[in-house]
């Protein structure tokens, strides 16, 4: 049993002394993945602070953070570990006047192994953090690879035998939810949804991520980013980017969210032309922060 946590008032405490500040739900979830050696599932939209919450466990535990970036296409070879060929073909070329048997025997061994993110946090000799990042994003197979690891924290290699965990990881795994994920994968972790937080939760948090902004600023900025997100948009504007709006307006010397300031820095919270169009149209109609 693992014990990176004693309680859920310490994961409050020590999670927002590396700035990320977790609310009852985030911090019971996390104290309990840790206590029940658990992987946990985060849900979400994107930009909400899930892979965050994975950077700042790591911080707080002064653990490496290993991450493996899901993506169309990723396979065993990227995820767990593949055999470093060339090598390989070097030590057969060299021969050593051996049988083939003995030959196959020296090359399929650790010397030749290659170890991806999932077999680094299993073989690990030093306690880590595991992130799966956007397990969504990956083909339905990788899922049948990550049911052992996170079964078992133990990953097969068939010249090798199962290799297990001398420290078992910190697991975070995070989703878009653009696919569903099987039950399977589902079964093996503790859930937890996160959204956009509350507007008194990211005004602390930006506060919090950049001191020197102006109260005020900080109230309005945060009003202006919920009401942009409550209209349609391709991409609504993640906290990382309420932060970076905070930062800009400190960067331009800016006291107060007005008309200009707004309209100069939009970019920083949307990504497309069109957002960008519809956001200035809506803030127009609706009259919102433009004092």
């Amino acid at each position: 049993m693992s014990e990176r946590f004693s309680s859920v008032d310490d994961v409050t405490a020590r999670l927002s002394e590396v700035g990320y500040l977790a609310s009852p739900s985030v911090a019971t979830t996390v104290y309990l993945a840790d206590r029940l050696d658990k992987p946990l599932l985060v849900e979400g939209p994107a930009g909400v602070g899930k892979t965050e919450l994975a950077r700042a466990v790591a911080a707080v535990t002064r653990t490496e953070l290993v991450r493996l970036q899901c993506y169309e296409g990723v396979d065993e070879a990227r995820a767990l570990y593949e055999w470093n060929h060339a090598k390989q073909l070097l030590r057969i070329t060299a021969g050593r006047g051996e049988t083939w048997d003995e030959t196959r025997d020296d090359i399929f061994t650790d010397e030749f192994l290659l170890a991806r993110p999932l077999l680094r946090a299993i073989r690990s000799d030093a306690p880590t953090t595991l992130l799966i990042d956007e397990v969504d994003k990956a083909d339905q197979e990788i899922e049948g690879l990550l049911l052992e690891v996170l079964s078992d924290y133990a990953i097969t290699v068939p010249e090798l035998g199962t290799l297990e965990a001398h420290h078992p990881p910190f697991t975070v795994l995070t989703s878009n939810a653009t696919r569903e994920l099987s039950e399977a994968l589902r079964r093996r972790c503790l859930f937890l949804h996160i959204d956009f937080p509350e507007p008194d939760l990211e005004e602390r948090i930006v506060r919090t991520r950049v001191p020197g902004l102006d109260e005020e600023a900080a109230r309005s900025l945060v009003r202006v980013v919920n009401a942009l997100r409550r209209i349609d948009l391709r991409k609504a504007p993640a906290v990382s980017e309420s932060i970076d709006w905070a930062r800009t307006l400190l960067a331009l010397g800016a006291d107060t969210l007005d008309e200009h300031v707004v309209e100069e820095t939009l970019g920083v919270l949307l990504k497309h032309t069109d957002d960008v169009a519809r956001a200035r149209t809506h803030l127009e109609l609706s009259g919102a922060e433009r004092s």
